[in-house]
C-alpha cells in the first residue's frame, strides 16, 4: 500500500506515524542576543523601518547601522521592509530592497553588490525539522551573491546560495541553491534558462 501511495503522489495514510506535540517545543537553545536589543530593535523597527510613513532612506539606513548592520553606500530602502535582527546583515553598494520584503534572519543574511529583492520577496533563515515530534527550530544562512535578482514576491528559503547575477523569478520558491546567471521559476524553482547581460 505504501508503495503505491508513493507510485501515484498520493498522501499516507495517517495511522502509526507519528504526531507533532508543540507542547515539547524549545528554542532555548537558540541566541538572538541580549533581550533588550531585541524589544528595542522591534519598537524601532515598527516606527521607523516597517512602515509607510515618509522617513528618508538615508535616515532609515542609519538606524539599521547604529543596530550592527553593515550596509554599503547607494543603498535603496523602500517603505515597510521588515527585518528581523539587523545585526546578522550586511548588504553590499549599489543594493535595491523593495517594499514590504521580509529578511527573517534568524541567521546570517548577506547581499552582495548591485543585487535586487523586489517587492513582497522573502528572505526566510529559520524552518522547522518536521521530522520530530517537537517540531525543532532550525536555521541556516542565505547568501545572495552580486548582482542577484529576487522577484516580486519569490521566496529564498534557508541554506540556500543564489550565487553571481542568479535570477529568481516572481512567486517562485528557492529550496536549493541557484547557479551563477541562471534563471529560475516555479515551485520548487527549476532553472529555464540562462541570463544574459548586454552592455
Amino acid at each position: 500500500m505504501e508503495s503505491y501511495q508513493k507510485k501515484n503522489n498520493e498522501p499516507p495514510s495517517n495511522q502509526s506515524i507519528g504526531k507533532t506535540d508543540l507542547s515539547r517545543f524549545d528554542n532555548s537553545w537558540y541566541d538572538h542576543g541580549p533581550r533588550w536589543r531585541v524589544v528595542v530593535w522591534f519598537i524601532v523597527n515598527a516606527f521607523f523601518i516597517n512602515t509607510y510613513l515618509p522617513i528618508p532612506g538615508s535616515f532609515r539606513i542609519a538606524i539599521l547601522r547604529l543596530f550592527g548592520a553593515k550596509i554599503g553606500h547607494h543603498v535603496m530602502l523602500k517603505p515597510a521592509v521588515n527585518i528581523k535582527y539587523p545585526w546578522l546583515l550586511e548588504v553590499g553598494n549599489y543594493v535595491w530592497i523593495g517594499e514590504q520584503v521580509w529578511i527573517d534572519n534568524l541567521s546570517k543574511v548577506i547581499i552582495g553588490d548591485h543585487a535586487c529583492l523586489s517587492q513582497g520577496a522573502m528572505i526566510l533563515t529559520g524552518n522547522h525539522n518536521y521530522r520530530l515530534s517537537t517540531f525543532d527550530l532550525t536555521t541556516r544562512p542565505i547568501t545572495l551573491d552580486d548582482g542577484v535578482w529576487v522577484g516580486a514576491k519569490a521566496v529564498v528559503c534557508a541554506g540556500v546560495h543564489c550565487e553571481s547575477h542568479a535570477v529568481l523569478s516572481v512567486n517562485s520558491v528557492a529550496t536549493h541553491s541557484l547557479e551563477a546567471y541562471g534563471i529560475y521559476q516555479g515551485n520548487p524553482a527549476v532553472f529555464v534558462r540562462q541570463r544574459t547581460i548586454t552592455a
